[in-house]
């Protein structure tokens, strides 16, 4: 009995030191490792902050969509005096950017004007400016004109294309000058739509350039960026002309019109406007049609914008671009 005793006791010293031994290694960390009792508690902790920042995110995310929602209701139709505020907003805008807006046709006379602005359909100013010098040389009054040979003034005019439709307007109209208006350009809108080959556009053309009498020029670039900026929904050109009237005092119409093509023919393209080089584009309800990227816009910009000659062979003073070349000229 006493053997086994003391045997016993051996055992029990022999496996405490072996206990306190292992003891160290378990509290050689700085911090003590969790207990199994702990650790359970631990997690519920963390569980509740996640839960309170959760709730408190929810908040935010409710307000962001709000934000982005609010600008997005403007789907109520715009008021006329809203749509009258943001077309002459535009319209500033667009003066200060084209201080030096002008017709893109070379002329010396409201009879060369008009010769020009009848040339102009379905080609560009420039082909034109390049085609009338040898023209008005040979032709520089209507009645030189009324009496000349078809087949000559079809060849001078040919480079503007459709030459033997416009080589008959031409020959019709100057007759008309010569037979009812005396050999002078008439200074009314009635008058001028009498002539062959002359319609609104073009009369409104020489009207306000030539005269000084209001006029708007509804062509395919202005009728396209007056939709495109939700000024009129109208396609045929005399309902443009009416709506767009209706938005600015008459004292606007020309110079309104010349800013609009500018900005049509440079900026605001057809098939890829350069939005990111716009300077109305806050203003624009169709910003994003074309390339946003500003560098990738920079380089749409034509003409004078683009570093490059403009339309007319004779600019005026002002113009900060480069004159065209003649025609025939290299590059």
């Amino acid at each position: 009995m006493t053997a086994s005793r003391n045997s016993a006791v051996g055992e029990q010293a022999r496996a405490e030191p072996t206990k306190t031994a292992k003891a160290p290694k378990s509290t050689k960390p700085s911090t003590p490792a969790p207990s199994a009792e702990t650790a359970p508690s631990a997690k519920p902790a963390k569980a509740v902050k996640a839960a309170k920042s959760a709730k408190s995110a929810k908040p935010a995310k409710v307000a962001k969509s709000v934000k982005t929602v609010k600008p997005a209701k403007p789907s109520r139709p715009e008021s006329q005096l809203a749509l009258v505020r943001r077309a002459r907003r535009i319209n500033r805008e667009l003066a200060d950017v084209y201080p030096y807006a002008h017709p893109e046709l070379d002329f010396e006379n409201p009879f060369q004007l008009l010769v020009a602005t009848v040339l102009s359909a379905q080609t560009t100013d420039l082909r034109v400016n390049q085609t009338t010098p040898a023209l008005f040389a040979a032709y520089p009054t209507p009645e030189d004109m009324a009496a000349a040979d078809p087949e000559a003034l079809e060849q001078l005019i040919r480079p503007t294309g459709f030459f033997r439709a416009k080589a008959k307007s031409l020959l019709g109209l100057s007759a008309a000058l010569c037979d009812r208006f005396d050999g002078e350009v008439p200074g009314r809108l009635k008058d001028l739509v009498t002539l062959p080959g002359v319609g609104r556009k073009t009369a409104n053309v020489v009207l306000g350039n030539a005269f000084g009498v209001p006029g708007l020029t509804v062509d395919t670039h202005f009728g396209r960026l007056v939709r495109r900026w939700k000024w009129t929904d109208q396609e045929d050109p005399e309902k443009v002309e009416a709506e767009i009237a209706a938005l600015f005092p008459k004292s606007e119409w020309t110079m309104l019109s010349h800013r609009i093509i500018f900005h049509g023919r440079r900026v605001c393209h057809a098939r890829k406007p350069a939005c990111g080089a716009c300077p109305i584009a806050p203003l624009c309800p169709a910003y994003g049609e074309g390339e946003i990227d500003p560098d990738k816009a920079k380089k749409l910009l034509k003409y004078e914008m683009g570093g490059q000659p403009g339309q007319r062979l004779r600019p005026p003073a002002d113009y900060p671009g480069s004159p065209a070349a003649p025609l025939g000229a290299a590059g």
